[in-house]
């Protein structure tokens, strides 16, 4: 397995929509391997690939059980609930701020072993996968913020860089 750069804001690949994945060929186990390892070893919680350069419809996640969980091709088939809180993103280290997300979401997908699986999540693990599913369509939790906070944030990065403290409560996805 391989660490991965990376990709942070102003990367064109972070805008792009994410491709369907055909099939679960080895190239893409690979991808989930080097991702899970790139994620843990970047204190995140969630990675999508295109995050990491790759075009594939796919994110992983922490499992919350000392593990990770790949979901290839997912779709949210249910949310109930709304609740705001904070969050970070890998791509924008150092940035934080609140997003409304659902409170718990039902999702399909399909795991590395190419089994189509429903999964029911709520709390941390609901908000990591709608964030990382954003990721899927191009979206940045930033784009959650209204248009001043953005264009705030747009301006410090252009004239500051990244923050070099990770001042927060909340976990990078």
């Amino acid at each position: 397995m391989a660490l991965l750069e990376v990709r942070l804001y102003g990367d064109p690949t972070l805008r792009r929509k994410a491709e369907h994945v055909r099939e679960v060929t080895p190239e893409i186990r690979r991808a989930i391997g080097d991702m899970v390892e790139t994620m843990y070893s970047q204190a995140g919680i969630g990675l999508a690939a295109p995050q990491v350069g790759f075009p594939y419809c796919l994110l992983v996640m922490d499992d919350g059980k000392g593990g990770a969980r790949a979901l290839i091709n997912p779709i949210i088939t249910s949310r109930s609930g709304s609740v705001v809180d904070e969050e970070g993103c890998l791509s924008l280290p150092g940035i934080f701020g609140d997003v409304e997300r659902s409170k718990s979401v039902t999702v399909q997908a399909t795991d590395e072993d190419g089994l189509p699986f429903n999964l029911d999540a709520t709390g941390m693990q609901a908000r990591v996968i709608q964030h990382e599913m954003d990721h899927l369509e191009g979206v940045l939790f930033i784009d959650h913020f209204s248009p001043v906070a953005r264009d705030r944030i747009k301006k410090r990065i252009q004239k500051h860089g990244f923050p070099k403290e990770r001042r927060s409560r909340a976990f990078a996805l």
